[in-house]
C-alpha cells in the first residue's frame, strides 16, 4: 500500500478530468484542421472560433480560470471580430473560394509539424517531473497570473502588443488602397465621361 502510494499518478489510470482533456484537445484540433483547410473564408472563421474556445476549455481543465476568460475575451471577443472586420472591408468572397490554395500545402504542412514538434519538446523538457494537482488551489489566478507576467514576461508582452498594433495598421492600409480600376474611376476625366453617358441615357 505504501509502494503505491509513493508511485504517484500514471497515464495507466486516467482520471474524468484528463479523459476530458484529451477528448476535447482531439476536438479543437479537428476544428483547427477545417479552420486551415476550407475554401470558405467565414467557415474558416467560424471554425476558429470553436478552435480558440476548445483552448479556453482546456485552460479550465487546467484549473487556470483567469487565463480561459482572457483568451476567451481577447482572442474569441477580440481577435475573430478583428478577422471577420477585415474579411469584410477587403470585400473578400463570402461563398466557396476556388483560388483560396496557394498550392504551397507540402511547405506549409512541413511548417507546421516542424513548429508542433518543437512547441511538444519544449513543453515537455520544461515540465517533465512536474504534475499539476487539480484537486490543489488554484494556479492560473489573476494574483499568480499577474506577478509572473509583469515580473518575467513583460517585455515578451509589451512585443507581442506592438505587433498586434502593425498588424491592424497593415490591416487598414490594405483596406484603404484603391486598385488601377478605382484610381482610373476616381479622375477626372472617368467623371466627365460617367456625366455624359448619364446626360445621353
Amino acid at each position: 500500500m505504501a509502494a503505491s502510494a509513493s508511485a504517484g499518478p500514471g497515464f495507466l489510470s486516467p482520471t474524468g478530468v484528463e479523459i476530458a482533456f484529451v477528448l476535447v484537445g482531439l476536438a479543437t484540433l479537428g476544428a483547427a484542421v477545417v479552420t486551415v483547410t476550407t475554401k470558405q473564408l467565414v467557415h474558416a472563421a467560424l471554425w476558429l472560433v470553436v478552435a480558440l474556445g476548445g483552448i479556453a476549455v482546456e485552460y479550465l481543465l487546467l484549473t487556470a480560470e483567469f487565463i480561459a476568460w482572457v483568451q476567451v475575451l481577447i482572442y474569441l471577443g477580440s481577435v475573430v471580430v478583428l478577422l471577420l472586420f477585415g474579411l469584410m472591408l477587403t470585400k473578400a468572397p463570402i461563398g466557396r473560394s476556388p483560388d483560396a490554395d496557394s498550392g504551397n500545402r507540402w511547405v506549409a504542412l512541413g511548417v507546421a509539424v516542424t513548429a508542433a514538434v518543437a512547441l511538444v519538446w519544449v513543453v515537455v523538457d520544461a515540465f517533465r517531473t512536474t504534475w499539476i494537482d487539480l484537486d490543489g488551489p488554484v494556479q492560473g489566478s489573476t494574483k499568480v497570473s499577474g506577478e509572473i507576467l509583469f515580473q518575467h514576461w513583460v517585455l515578451p508582452f509589451e512585443a507581442l502588443s506592438v505587433l498586434l498594433l502593425a498588424a491592424l495598421i497593415g490591416a487598414i492600409v490594405l483596406s484603404r488602397r484603391t486598385g488601377p480600376a478605382d484610381a482610373e474611376a476616381g479622375t477626372p476625366a472617368a467623371t466627365a465621361a460617367d456625366a455624359r453617358d448619364k446626360g445621353q441615357r
